[in-house]
């Protein structure tokens, strides 16, 4: 998906600048001399536009909000002047998406997300439910595992599949693929009811070791 969203950047920058380089000058008894442009054709690519920037930034990003107020027309601006203000609020974003700056906010967010689902997982496990607070963190961990796949282009498939294709992607080392696998299976005995196969150490052990794995991956 990200290759994706990077291909379709560059598409649109491409086409709106091929847009831009059809100015011709106009003129008439009112506005007198003014650059002129297809507005059907920035009408499309705005549309566009704007898809990429709601599914790759956020539909209640800056960069999406900003992109919609430089559309709006002035009482004397001319469709050209619409191009060159949209035109640069979509290269920032671009600029901001291909420097990993919006990935940082987003993992900013999981982050928060993943952090109070391991603080119930632990709550969870001074009570006494020791499965559901396994289930509870083994599902951080899937959840994570499947962004990360995401980020390399790897498919989501079952979670010991996943953590595989990773290792070999260059994402972690060997090691960490081991407590991973170790984890799962924790997870996978809770799922199941199969009380007798962990305790509640491991999985005090397991939270632990989600949260550490978090702390590495989502930076």
């Amino acid at each position: 998906m990200t290759k994706l969203f990077e291909r379709r950047f560059t598409e649109l920058e491409a086409q709106i600048l091929a847009l831009e380089a059809t100015k011709m000058m106009k003129n008439s008894e009112m506005m007198g001399s003014y650059p002129y442009i297809d507005s059907n054709s920035l009408l499309g690519w705005g549309v566009k536009a704007k898809s990429l920037l709601s599914n790759a930034c956020g539909e209640k990003s800056l960069h999406l909000t900003a992109f919609i107020e430089a559309e709006k027309l002035t009482m004397y601006s001319n469709d050209f002047e619409t191009l060159c203000r949209v035109k640069e609020v979509f290269l920032a974003a671009k600029e901001d998406y291909e420097g990993g700056y919006l990935n940082t906010v987003r993992n900013l967010v999981q982050a928060e997300v993943f952090g109070s689902e391991l603080e119930q997982a632990s709550e969870l496990l001074s009570a006494g439910y020791a499965s559901s607070a396994a289930v509870i963190a083994g599902v951080v961990l899937e959840t994570s595992l499947r962004n990360l796949c995401t980020e390399h282009d790897i498919g989501h498939t079952t979670l010991n599949r996943m953590n595989d294709d990773l290792t070999k992607a260059g994402a972690y080392n060997s090691l960490q693929q081991k407590r991973i696998t170790a984890m799962a299976a924790i997870r996978n005995s809770a799922a199941h009811g199969n009380k007798d196969e962990f305790n509640p150490d491991d999985v005090k052990g397991m939270i632990n070791d989600v949260e550490r794995f978090l702390t590495t991956t989502l930076q």
